[in-house]
């Protein structure tokens, strides 16, 4: 079966909330979505600090008016969001994801969290006990509905006004076939992207490890690599 977008569902409605969202993946993930007209929350588990990345982010070039961009503490973000997406740092990755178990009983979670470790040699792959970020997201929230996705996408990519289009696909590791076509809808709210499963949860440790790649890739190449799926 090719890939149809016209069968994604619409998500122009649903808020989008990004945990982690003062770093520059939150913060590039924050803008685009926002850029294409969604209503995005910012966390961070300080509320100022999320409300001064919100007030940055909504004053960025390219911005629709009227868009909604406001900041809060996490906790508040995963109450009010109908998706939330976590882009903490890795080392932060379990305590964040184990405080919010509560409000983030029965919401969407995209994981697009890599445990990366960095030495002389570059950045490589963490062992992770539960297999990989998401899974480890997943066994923290069992109340949730959770994804990987949005782990290959350039964060001075998605932060440059002067960039229209993000041309790669992002691929979604879940057990909730429903959740691929919201997860995937969202993507293509970026242009550019499309959203492409790529199997069960099990399956995403290779795709967060694959991110050593790339930045390997980036750096030889003086270039912002992501991933592209042929024949579909």
């Amino acid at each position: 079966m090719a890939y149809d977008a016209t069968t994604l569902p619409d998500v122009s409605g649903l808020t989008v909330g990004i945990i982690g969202g003062t770093g520059d993946q939150g913060r590039g993930l924050a803008y685009r979505f926002a850029r294409a007209g969604q209503t995005v929350l910012i966390g961070s588990r300080a509320a100022d600090r999320a409300a001064q990345a919100a007030a940055e982010i909504a004053a960025l070039p390219g911005m629709p008016a009227g868009v909604a961009v406001s900041g809060a503490d996490n906790d508040e973000v995963a109450r009010r969001s109908d998706v939330v997406i976590v882009a903490v740092p890795w080392d932060g990755h379990a305590a964040t994801v184990a405080a919010l178990a509560e409000p983030l009983a029965g919401k969407i979670v995209v994981d697009c969290v890599n445990p990366l470790g960095f030495d002389k040699q570059g950045p490589y792959a963490l062992t992770v006990a539960e297999g990989s970020a998401v899974q480890q997201a997943a066994a923290l929230l069992p109340d949730s509905r959770v994804c990987a996705a949005f782990n290959h996408v350039s964060a001075p990519l998605l932060a440059d006004p002067e960039v229209d289009r993000i041309d790669l696909d992002v691929l979604i590791c879940t057990e909730d076939r429903d959740l691929v076509g919201v997860v995937a809808a969202l993507a293509a709210r970026i242009p550019g992207m499309r959203g492409i499963y790529a199997g069960r949860l099990r399956n995403a440790h290779q795709i967060e490890a694959f991110t050593a790649n790339l930045i390997a890739i980036n750096k030889r190449y003086k270039a912002h690599a992501g991933i592209r799926v042929t024949d579909l």
